[in-house]
């Protein structure tokens, strides 16, 4: 195992900045994950973990000692691809014990810790079977078996559920999650479904064009972004983000977007106000923090629609001027048009700076 840690670390190709300035600390042990949509740099900095990338500026370093001029193998880091890359003419037994037998370890060895690896893995049933014989997820059960039995101090993986629908998907993140208990080995993930990222890491980093927007746990990332493009980019559905202003009415302060006004407390709207300078407040909430009232409790509001999603149902509603999404637990039976009152729960609510995006402190 190594801890790994990023320092100021760029990358150009030509006049195109791919990473710029990425800052990470990854605890030995730790599984990370690297998270944005495709082009925000994050498999350009896992290539350039695993040395197959230069980088431009700044430095990589394992267990302290920077390895920025070290090949891949120099690093002692092994990398799961988005494609299995078996060799199509070798058993699931070969695959494994490859990088053994380039070694020129025994015949006896290899075969000891291929048998361990594939039990490990569920595998022994299948060292015999070439890989056209074999599912999605026993190939790719494969590849992690051939980078395990090299025994690395880091495991890279990108991507590597791509291949696969969504309900092995879902069996693979469990898999990935128990091995990782299991080995306890530093591992860096990158994949573009916040989904999975947020299910199998101990922390993340949220990426947006060749830069950290955000690293913490997931609920750290989830529960309190710290830009808007983290909010909006984390969550299924993503915070609704209102642009309203902080007033008084009859005394109290509220929250006014379009005709509605949402209630605040004193304290917080006198923070707010200090926080944002100029430049106003943004009100970010999440789904399960806008509640459905019954007509004349709350902001009057229009639902538009209604997604049923078995155990809840996601719900937008409307009014002049704005819209938020509230998730109700069961399937609600609201046909477009239905009138609900909207209210926000205090605990859910977050504030950004309107110019900056950072989130405020209220």
């Amino acid at each position: 195992m190594a801890e790994v840690d990023l320092v100021e670390v760029t990358k150009r190709y030509g006049a195109v900045e791919a990473c710029s300035g990425v800052n990470l600390h990854i605890p030995e042990g730790e599984f990370v994950t690297l998270l944005g949509p495709s082009g925000c740099g994050k498999s350009t900095t896992l290539n350039m973990i695993a040395g197959l990338e230069e980088i431009t500026a700044g430095d990589i370093l394992m267990d302290g000692q920077r390895v920025n001029d070290l090949t891949p193998y120099e690093r002692d880091v092994a990398m799961v691809f988005q494609q299995y890359a078996l060799y199509p003419h070798m058993t699931v037994a070969e695959n494994i014990g490859f990088t053994m037998k380039l070694r020129r370890r025994p015949k006896a060895e290899i075969a000891a810790k291929v048998g361990a690896v594939a039990e490990l893995l569920e595998l022994s049933p299948y060292l015999d079977r070439l890989p056209r014989e074999l599912s999605g997820g026993q190939q790719q059960r494969v590849a992690l078996g051939r980078a395990i039995i090299r025994e690395p101090r880091v495991f890279l993986f990108d991507e590597p559920f791509s291949n696969l629908d969504a309900a092995l998907r879902l069996r693979m993140r469990a898999e990935i999650k128990l091995l990782h208990s299991r080995l306890g080995v530093t591992s860096i993930f990158v994949t573009h479904d916040q989904e999975e990222a947020l299910s199998i890491s101990d922390r993340i980093a949220v990426m947006q064009q060749g830069r950290v927007e955000q690293y913490g746990t997931p609920e750290e990332v989830y529960a309190r972004p710290a830009t808007t493009y983290v909010a909006r980019f984390i969550g299924s559905p993503p915070m609704d983000i209102l642009h309203g202003e902080i007033v008084s009415e009859n005394g109290l302060s509220v929250y006014r977007v379009g005709a509605a006004t949402f209630p605040l407390p004193q304290p917080t709207a006198n923070a707010l106000r200090a926080a944002s300078s100029s430049h106003g407040a943004d009100l970010a909430v999440r789904s399960e923090h806008v509640l459905l009232a019954p007509p004349g409790d709350g902001v009057p509001a229009t639902v538009q629609v209604a997604q049923p999603l078995g155990p809840s149902t996601v719900v937008t509603a409307t009014w002049d001027g704005g819209a938020l999404t509230a998730r109700v637990p069961g399937i609600a039976a609201l046909p477009p048009g239905t009138t609900v009152g909207l209210r926000l729960d205090p605990a859910g609510l977050l504030f950004f700076d309107r110019e900056t995006g950072l989130r405020l402190e209220a």
